[in-house]
């Protein structure tokens, strides 16, 4: 019961990474809002949690709302009494196309929920985290911080190197109050994510003949919602005591051989 007593916010906990790490902090003792922007989703995982004897509050917004995220921490906060985890989960892949074709609003619906929604999710968290100290994780991705190949995703790896250059920044502005920032950066894990991406002509943006699935480890088996799960609980505990400001990569070496 390694957060036994602490409170914990998860977003995008609806499913994949984000629902793996919620179960996993409920487990350990974490109370935990659970946020998504799909209301039936995340009402099952909060449901889940509590079947097993944790305890959850469904939060329902768009992480690229202010007025909702800003009502969303005070309702958590307001339900547990203080705040000491939050786990920038949530995220899209978007579109990915050449830059020629990728449209503004593309573009923009990108930023929007994946960068401007983890400024939000900090913007309004951070004010509790300062009572009492905390640790913060930020989900960004090999794409964008070691990888540059995924043919068309722009968009996604501007967001994703921005969300390292947020953490880095804030690990540095946050120390003062005891606060730890740390970014996961997943490979290719077995989530839906990709269901989700909407590809056009990434061909011609691509290199030819290469292979980005190629994971040494475990011979290009894609890893687990729950392994990224486990990071992100060792990085949210004591244990990483004095890790703060580092972009963690769990791939199975996928970024060093592509």
């Amino acid at each position: 019961m390694e957060l036994q007593g602490k409170v914990a916010l998860v977003t995008g906990a609806g499913s994949g990474i984000g629902k793996a790490a919620a179960l996993l902090f409920a487990r350990e003792g974490a109370a935990v809002g659970v946020l998504s922007r799909t209301e039936a989703e995340i009402r099952e995982t909060a449901d889940e949690i509590e079947r097993a004897g944790g305890k959850a509050i469904p939060l329902v917004a768009d992480v690229a709302d202010d007025g909702q995220m800003r009502q969303a921490v005070a309702d958590l906060v307001q339900a547990y009494g203080r705040l000491d985890i939050v786990f920038a989960n949530a995220g899209i892949n978007g579109v990915w196309a050449p830059i020629d074709e990728l449209q503004p609003a593309e573009w923009d619906r990108t930023i929007a929920i994946n960068l401007r929604g983890t400024y939000l999710t900090l913007h309004h968290a951070v004010p509790h985290l300062k009572k009492e100290g905390g640790s913060i994780m930020v989900t960004a991705s090999i794409n964008g911080t070691r990888t540059f190949t995924s043919a068309g995703a722009t968009a996604y790896s501007a967001t994703k190197a921005g969300q390292v250059a947020m953490v880095q920044m804030l690990a540095v502005e946050l120390a003062k109050h005891r606060i730890r920032v740390n970014a996961v950066c997943p490979g290719k894990i077995d989530t839906a994510i990709t269901d989700n991406t909407e590809k056009r002509h990434t061909q011609e943006a691509g290199v030819a003949d290469f292979n980005e699935d190629r994971i040494p480890l475990t011979d290009d088996i894609p890893g687990t919602s729950d392994e990224v799960a486990e990071l992100v609980l060792f990085l949210a505990s004591d244990r990483a005591r004095h890790i703060t400001g580092t972009p963690v990569w769990i791939d199975g070496a996928q970024s060093l051989v592509v």
